[in-house]
C-alpha cells in the first residue's frame, strides 16, 4: 500500500469551522467567497481566480468561482466541483467539534454540504505547497445556488475551465464513487374550476381540488420501477371555507435513469389530470374545468461509462492507498449532472457527510482527512 500525503489535521479543522460560520444560503454567496479568494490569495499567491457573469441569471451576489492553481508536473488538469450555498435554516451556524464529529448546536443545519468539500480542497491545496509535493495543475470550481436548482451550474461560464475532467465533492460515502445519475423534470398543473358559495349554490360551482385530488389519487407516484421515481409534492389552492375552490396547482416531478421511461411517466401523470378535467365538464365542449400543464426540465442524464480512462484512475488510485472504491448510481442530481451536459467528464465523490439539509447534520475529521488524502494521490 502506498504512503499517503500527510494532512495538517488541526488546520482542517480550523478552515471548515471558518467556513460554516460564513452565512451563505442560496443567493447569498457574497461573504463566503470573499473569504476563499482571500484565502487563496494569502496562502497560494500563484493562484489565478476568476468569476463568471452567472449573478445575471441566478440572483445571486456573485458569480461563480473559478480557481486555477498551478502545477509542476506537465500534465492535463483536472477539476475539483463543490458548491458554496446552503440549505436553510443555514444562518448563524454554532458548530460543535467533540470526539472527532462536527456538528451544529441543532438549531441549524451544519453546512458540510458542501463546505465541508471547499475546506477539504482549500487543505490539500496548502499541504501540496507547504510540503513541495510535485502535481499536477487543477482547477476549483465553486458554484452558487446549488441549492435551489442547480442555477450557478447551469449558467456556468465553461469557456474559463480548461480541464476537460473532474470530480464533484458531494455526497456521503467515502468509499463510494458515483457516475451515474438521473434526469428530472419538474410539472406545473393548474385546474380552473367555477367558484360559488358552498352554502347557498354548492352545485353551480366546480371544484378545483376536487378535480385535482381525484386525478392525484390515479396517477402514479413513489418508485416506479428499478430505474424511475415520481412525486407530488405541492398543492395549493382555494381561499375560504365557504367558497368553491375555483383554482388549484400542483406541482411535481420525475426522474429516471431511463429517459424514455421518464416522458412516459410524465405523459402518464399529466394525462390523469386531463382525464378527470373531461370527466367534470357538465356538458361536453364546456370550457370549464380547464388544465393548463407546464413541464421544464430540470436537469438531464448523468452516465459515465465504466471504461472511461479518468473514472479507471480514480479506481485505480484507490486501490494504492488501500481504500477500495466502488461505483454506484443515485437517485439524486447535483451540479455534475450539468457540468457532463457541459461536456466536462464529472464523477461525484463522497465526502462523508451525513444527515445534510436537516438539523442532525454531521461530518467526522476523519473522512474528511481521508478525502483529502485520496485527493492528494490523483493529483501526484
Amino acid at each position: 500500500m502506498q504512503k499517503v500525503i500527510r494532512i495538517n489535521q488541526e488546520r482542517l479543522k480550523n478552515i471548515f469551522l471558518d467556513l460554516v460560520k460564513i452565512d451563505s444560503p442560496s443567493k447569498e454567496e457574497g461573504k463566503i467567497s470573499a473569504f476563499i479568494r482571500e484565502w487563496f490569495k494569502k496562502e497560494i499567491p500563484e493562484t489565478i481566480i476568476l468569476e463568471d457573469n452567472s449573478n445575471v441569471e441566478t440572483g445571486s451576489e456573485v458569480g461563480n468561482l473559478i480557481i486555477k492553481i498551478p502545477g509542476n508536473r506537465d500534465a492535463r488538469p483536472i477539476f475539483f466541483n463543490a458548491h458554496m450555498d446552503t440549505v436553510e435554516p443555514g444562518r448563524g451556524v454554532k458548530p460543535i467539534y467533540q470526539d472527532g464529529i462536527f456538528k451544529s448546536d441543532g438549531t441549524t443545519i451544519l453546512g458540510a454540504d458542501d463546505k465541508a468539500a471547499i475546506a477539504i480542497l482549500m487543505e490539500t491545496a496548502k499541504t501540496l505547497k507547504e510540503k513541495g509535493i510535485p502535481h499536477i495543475p487543477f482547477e476549483i470550481i465553486l458554484t452558487t445556488c446549488e441549492e435551489i436548482g442547480l442555477l450557478g451550474a447551469k449558467y456556468l461560464d465553461a469557456s474559463l475551465i480548461d480541464s476537460k475532467e473532474g470530480l464533484a465533492l458531494d455526497s456521503e460515502d467515502i468509499t463510494q464513487v458515483i457516475n451515474r445519475a438521473p434526469s428530472a423534470i419538474r410539472f406545473h398543473v393548474r385546474i380552473n374550476g367555477v367558484s360559488a358559495h358552498a352554502g347557498l349554490n354548492p352545485e353551480k360551482g366546480i371544484s378545483a381540488i376536487k378535480i385535482a385530488a381525484s386525478a392525484i389519487s390515479n396517477a402514479p407516484q413513489g418508485r416506479i420501477d428499478d430505474e424511475t421515481t415520481c412525486n407530488i409534492g405541492l398543492i395549493r389552492g382555494g381561499v375560504a371555507t365557504n367558497i368553491v375552490p375555483e383554482l388549484v396547482q400542483v406541482d411535481g416531478e420525475v426522474r429516471s435513469h431511463n429517459e424514455k421511461r421518464l416522458k412516459e411517466v410524465q405523459d402518464e401523470i399529466i394525462s390523469c389530470f386531463y382525464k378527470e378535467v373531461d370527466a367534470f365538464k357538465p356538458e361536453k365542449g364546456a370550457l370549464y374545468p380547464f388544465a393548463t400543464v407546464e413541464v421544464e426540465d430540470d436537469y438531464p442524464l448523468m452516465h459515465v461509462p465504466e471504461e472511461n480512462e479518468f473514472l479507471k484512475r480514480i479506481l485505480h488510485i484507490g486501490d494504492k492507498i488501500g481504500r477500495k472504491l466502488v461505483l454506484v448510481r443515485t437517485g439524486g442530481g447535483s451540479d455534475a449532472n450539468i457540468l457532463n451536459k457541459k461536456g466536462l467528464t464529472t464523477l461525484i465523490l463522497g465526502i462523508g457527510m451525513q444527515q445534510v439539509h436537516t438539523t442532525e447534520e454531521f461530518i467526522r475529521l476523519s473522512d474528511m482527512v481521508a478525502t483529502c488524502e485520496l485527493i492528494g494521490e490523483l493529483l501526484k
